[in-house]
């Protein structure tokens, strides 16, 4: 009893000390259990394949426990999602000006009974632009920082790639693809002109993503719903369901630009405006033997001032395949989250899982590795705007919520491929 005990308030000290909830530590226990797991069964494969003798039986556990270790994965990401999400408290009512909680009466008031009136004459003393009866209102800048958390939080090429706040329709960045030419010279020699930098003008236009949640009357005129977190939470889904598929095969054509949208060439003969790549050595699949050292290889494709916050981006199917993997002393290259709230790393560089990324097969560009933070830029133009629309759907109230994003790559040096194929 006295282990018991100890062990509960032990649990409960770390929980205090981290903020991590309860839940969240025993779903981090349960997965690491379900690992150890992995690891036996997958041993015990490993073995009956050396005496060719392949046991189904040995599969059939071994692919139920990684289900087991997804579903514990997805669990344990549900958890520390909600847990991370801020809430809309008394600290932050009182920290607001007086021009803010003006805004947020009169935007609460046209959400509920569609009463527009405070809000025009709000955006009419702020001179805002494009926020009209018809085109909508801009939300409080309250709404709009909750649904930015909320798609960092849930959104995974947003969480590691680089932000940007506009209010302009496109973004234009100048990026240096050759530096001026440099060299020694001694106290007295003469200096000779050096050549020019190299600029590339890069564009990211930034285009209209819209979600339209639906409330009925009884949920507006019910006081007690706090319909900033109604709103947040119907649209976060929905955008950051576009998003991710945007920003990872995107084409460019009203949505942002996806990383694996640009022309792609073998990282041997990479140049300027493409992204490089490296074969697995077998097509569709990863090399028969010792098909790990590809992974090897395209971590060090990537330049070492990159490396350093270099992410491993895959989807769940393919993160199956290469936790198989084992190095030369017998230790998996795959390995679970140390910490409740962690993500799961890949010889030692973190995962992040983007189902939008493409199954394994023939030539497909299912693995990327990179800083995604200097490699991927995502540009939003700020102002979320909400327009009330009670009659195309009667009896329920359709909210027509729209933001502007865009998306590309900004250093093509900063992100590599693996590529499905045998050379």
């Amino acid at each position: 009893m006295m282990d018991i005990e100890t062990t509960t308030l032990e649990t409960k000290s770390y929980e205090t000390k981290s903020g991590i909830p309860h839940d969240a530590v025993v779903t981090h226990a349960e997965m690491m259990r379900a690992f150890e797991a992995f690891k036996e069964s997958n041993d015990e494969r490993l073995a009956l394949e050396q005496k060719r003798a392949g046991d189904a039986l040995v599969e059939d556990k071994l692919a139920r426990i990684n289900a087991a270790i997804d579903a514990q994965q997805r669990k344990l990401d549900d958890m520390v999602l909600k847990s991370a999400r801020p809430a809309f408290g008394a600290e932050q009512k009182a920290a607001r000006s007086a021009h803010a909680l003006e805004h947020k009466q009169a935007f609460d008031a046209y959400m509920r009974g569609g009463d527009a009136a405070g809000l025009a004459a709000l955006e009419a003393k702020a001179m805002s632009i494009g926020s009209n009866a018809d085109g909508g209102y801009t939300v409080p800048v309250e709404i709009e920082a909750e649904i930015g958390k909320r798609l960092t939080e849930i959104s995974p090429i947003r969480s590691i790639a680089a932000v940007r706040t506009i209010s302009s329709n496109v973004y234009k960045k100048p990026m240096m693809t050759a530096g001026p030419a440099v060299g020694w010279v001694g106290e007295t020699d003469a200096r000779t002109q050096t050549a020019s930098p190299t600029l590339d003008l890069l564009s990211f236009p930034a285009m209209e993503l819209y979600a339209m949640p639906a409330a009925t009357a009884t949920l507006l005129e019910d006081s007690a719903v706090n319909i900033d977190e109604w709103l947040a939470q119907e649209v976060e889904a929905v955008f950051a369901a576009q998003e991710g598929a945007a920003f990872v095969s995107g084409d460019g054509s009203n949505k942002p630009k996806g990383f694996l949208s640009y022309d792609t060439v073998a990282n041997a003969s990479w140049s300027w405006g493409n992204l490089g790549y490296l074969a697995s050595g077998a097509a569709g699949a990863f090399a028969g033997s010792n098909p790990s050292d590809t992974l090897v290889d395209l971590i060090y494709a990537l330049k070492a001032g990159f490396r350093q916050n270099a992410h491993f981006v895959m989807n769940r199917k393919t993160q199956a395949s290469v936790r198989k993997f084992k190095d030369s002393t017998g230790q998996y290259l795959w390995q679970p989250p140390a910490v409740a709230d962690g993500r799961a790393s890949l010889m030692s560089f973190p995962l992040v899982e983007a189902e939008d990324m493409p199954d394994i097969a023939a030539n497909s560009l299912s693995i990327a590795f990179g800083d995604f933070g200097r490699g991927y830029l995502i540009v939003d133009r700020a102002g979320v705007s909400v327009l009330r629309d009670p009659y195309s759907a009667k009896p329920y109230v359709l909210f027509y919520t729209t933001k502007r994003v865009g998306g590309g790559v900004q250093d093509f040096d900063a992100i590599k491929l693996m590529k499905f194929a045998a050379s």
